[in-house]
């Protein structure tokens, strides 16, 4: 039998949505900062000739400097204030995680709640501004070695003007979205973040359909290929609903109690265990902390020390150290982020502490052994999903030079952070109606 909410959700309709004025502002700000985004993705870098750029990245734009154009909403190729993107940001909310498990006192701060928290942030955005001056430094060192085919430079400016400018441009970027991230998770609708580099990869899209239909009507990939693309991007898009969707749902029992005359308890619910806990995290993070140090050797490579130019080499597109680094760091980050979000020994404690248990589990130590046991193995599932996803991309760009638009991680990220926003305006929704509900409910009793 469907359940109260269920019922509230198979009844909401456009009419209900007209009648959340809350909600419509939420979505409408959230809209409007993802606008203010993408016009900065087309202000270019003072000091850069954009032709001569945008030829170079015709020449060397694949592999991982083409996924993080991917990622920056081709804010890279354009080489515009917003360049850097939301990485920065990323990698050092990666770090302060990493560091709050081996740091005691950083951990003792993560315990302190709100307040905690709030110092947590703080130091994730001097960490990301400190993060955001090295790149921006390592970018415009590499951009003034670079030149065309045809003998251009990139700069147009001094080297020590060109590098202050750069540096102050590119860690403002940086700090602006950062900030625009955090008013649309407070102040719209949706992770601000994860909004952010879906809009970029939405937005480019048209852009990727367009130069693979160019390369089936030059011959250079078959009519039958493009249709298989196509046919497989459904698949995997109804794939990653599929798995994003999945849970392990563990039986928990409440036992009966007697008050007075009357006995309460005995139900039992469930607790439902993501397969894919982590979400769209782990590619992402794998991504921020392998891009950034290509993305400045590929530049730098262009006239810059021999090794650099062999490290670029090493890790270009399909290179075997680029797939095994990259599929290393996504189990890892899978395996992480799950410890962080789920912890079995206090959900052991809190089920303990209500009287719940799992049917033929001893409560305390045993229940939270049993958790993390299940866990486990859905994180392995969960990281093998995200592994064959992520490779996915390399598979098409090797063999067909397909975009990266088309593979697994940008889907799964536009899919992944699709379902949460809409998750999100469905329980805005349902809390409108249930206050619609008791509004009518104290109208009728006042009569």
């Amino acid at each position: 039998m469907a359940s109260a909410a269920e019922q509230l959700a198979a009844n909401m309709n456009f009419g209900v949505l007209a009648k959340a004025t809350e909600l419509k502002k939420r979505i409408w700000f959230t809209l409007g900062a993802l606008i203010v985004y993408r016009l900065g993705t087309w202000i270019p870098l003072p000091g850069v000739d954009p032709q001569v750029l945008g030829d170079l990245f015709k020449q060397s734009g694949s592999g991982m400097l083409g996924m993080f154009d991917m990622l920056a909403g081709g804010a890279l190729h354009r080489m515009t204030i917003f360049a850097l993107n939301i990485m920065p940001y990323i990698s050092a909310s990666i770090i302060l995680q990493l560091m709050t498990t081996v740091v005691p006192s950083l951990e003792a701060v993560k315990k302190e709640g709100e307040a905690g928290r709030k110092k947590i942030n703080q130091y994730t955005r001097y960490l990301t501004v400190f993060i955001a001056i090295l790149q921006a430094y390592g970018i415009a060192v590499g951009l003034e070695s670079m030149t065309s085919s045809r003998g251009a430079a990139v700069m147009i400016d001094n080297h020590l003007l060109f590098r202050f400018t750069a540096v102050v441009t590119l860690t403002g970027g940086t700090l602006f979205l950062m900030w625009l991230g955090e008013q649309i998770t407070a102040r719209g609708i949706g992770q601000g973040t994860s909004l952010i580099i879906m809009a970029g990869i939405v937005a480019e899209l048209p852009v990727a359909i367009k130069n693979t239909l160019e390369l089936g009507r030059t011959g250079a990939l078959p009519v039958l290929v493009i249709i298989g693309i196509l046919v497989m991007s459904v698949a995997v898009i109804a794939f990653i609903v599929y798995m994003e969707r999945a849970q392990r749902r563990i039986i928990v029992q409440y036992p009966k109690r007697q008050v007075g005359n009357k006995m309460f308890g005995g139900e039992s619910s469930h607790l439902p265990l993501k397969v894919n806990t982590s979400g769209v995290i782990p590619p992402i993070f794998a991504s921020s902390i392998l891009l950034m140090p290509v993305t400045i050797a590929q530049f730098a490579s262009q006239g810059g020390p021999e090794w650099m130019g062999t490290f670029a080499a090493i890790m270009g597109r399909g290179q075997p150290l680029y797939i095994f680094m990259y599929l290393a760091l996504i189990v890892f980050f899978s395996f992480f982020y799950t410890a962080v979000v789920f912890n079995p020994v206090d959900t052991a404690e809190n089920l303990k502490k209500y009287g719940g248990f799992i049917p033929g589990i001893r409560p305390g130590k045993n229940t939270a052994d049993y958790l993390d046991y299940v866990l486990t193995r859905l994180t392995v599932v969960g990281a093998a999903y995200l592994s064959v996803l992520s490779i996915l991309p390399e598979l098409l760009i090797s063999k067909w030079s397909v975009p990266f638009y088309f593979g697994g991680t940008s889907l799964l990220i536009v899919v992944s952070v699709t379902l949460d926003t809409v998750a999100q305006i469905q329980s805005h929704l349902l809390a409108h109606q249930y206050e619609g509900l008791i509004k009518k409910s104290r109208l009728r009793g006042r009569r």
